[in-house]
């Protein structure tokens, strides 16, 4: 009788289809596709450093992420500051395009970095995956409360009859968000907006320091950040940039079109996978996103921050950041500073 090697026949018969096994279900080295997701801590990367729009964002969705149960994982805010999120979306692009526990938070710089000539990324929104926007704000055209442009008409003429003459500012880089908001009004005017005279400070602070210390006539910045100086009686807001009038302190401010403007733009916040996520991780997150804008803890997050809710999903997000990257493009192009 012919002896059995057991041990060859026990490697052959059993140990090596199960290394096969694992080494199938652990190629991807992220958990990509496991239908468990999320098994392991999450990370939520703000693009700058702390205490900004995009850092706050991120650190408000994972608080109420963890507080309300949506998500039973660990979830961490991490800052990675630079070139306006441009450093470290192309890290995100090219080192992480298939880490399924690594979100992105942005809005409207993901879209200008990306078209501009001067500073530009080569990378952009579609080397990303959407997963839904969750707030939206607009820009604002402010000037002092003693200035002599009491309509954004009156300005717009100004700016028309000798535009070296008008000097408008904003807290960002020409090219970039509050440049687009403070030229937009005047190409819709049929101003040429590379003859608009703006003048870039860091942060929308300073801006308005500059404009209450007489430096500048008007500013572009956030609708969200003049309200108390609004109600302290040292600013008028002359145009909102939204489609309709916003609540509360700027109930009475008029919108661009009703100023007879015909513009809008919309200042989002969104939060965004790799480009190559896995369908069961997307899946997660369409539900858990929904379920947050749906709960009575993120609608007083939004108020708590001074934030308008705006939800959309991960279709309707990817569609609108389509219509916007158009319109950015435009803007762009018609100051010379495209690609």
């Amino acid at each position: 009788m012919k002896k059995v090697n057991w041990k060859n026949w026990l490697l052959a018969g059993f140990l090596i289809p199960s290394l096969a096994a694992c080494s199938t279900s652990g190629s991807s080295g992220n958990s990509a596709g496991d239908s468990d997701y999320p098994k392991k801590s999450i990370t939520v990367v703000a693009p700058s450093g702390a205490g900004g729009g995009w850092d706050l964002t991120a650190r408000s969705l994972t608080k109420v992420l963890g507080e309300t149960k949506l998500v039973d994982q660990t979830m961490t805010v991490e800052n990675k500051p630079g070139g306006g999120g441009a450093v470290y979306l192309a890290e995100y692009a090219t080192q992480h395009k298939k880490d399924d526990y690594k979100l992105y938070v942005n809005s409207p710089p993901i879209l200008i970095n990306n078209l501009k000539k001067e500073g530009n990324s080569p990378y952009g929104y579609k080397n990303t995956t959407p997963l839904a926007q969750l707030t939206k704000d607009f820009g604002a055209i402010v000037v002092k409360e003693d200035s002599k442009y009491n309509s954004i008409k009156d300005l717009m003429d100004a700016v028309k009859k000798d535009p070296k003459s008008v000097t408008a500012a904003g807290g960002s880089a020409p090219g970039s968000m509050d440049h687009l908001v403070a030229v937009l009004p005047a190409y819709k005017s049929g101003v040429d907006p590379k003859t608009v005279k703006y003048v870039s400070y860091d942060g929308g602070g300073e801006a308005i320091a500059a404009l209450l210390g007489g430096n500048a006539d008007y500013i572009a910045t956030d609708a969200s950040a003049v309200g108390e100086f609004l109600k302290a009686g040292k600013v008028k807001v002359l145009g909102i940039s939204s489609t309709e009038r916003l609540k509360g302190e700027l109930a009475e401010v008029p919108t661009f079109k009703e100023e007879g403007i015909d513009a809008d733009f919309t200042i989002w916040r969104g939060i965004f996978g790799p480009k190559e996520m896995s369908d069961s991780a997307k899946d997660y997150w369409a539900k858990t996103l929904k379920d947050l804008n749906d709960s009575k803890e993120w609608q007083a997050e939004l108020e708590r921050n001074g934030w308008q809710a705006e939800f959309k999903d991960a279709e309707e997000f990817a569609s609108f950041l389509e219509e916007q990257e158009k319109q950015v493009e435009d803007l762009l192009k018609s100051l010379g500073m495209n690609k």
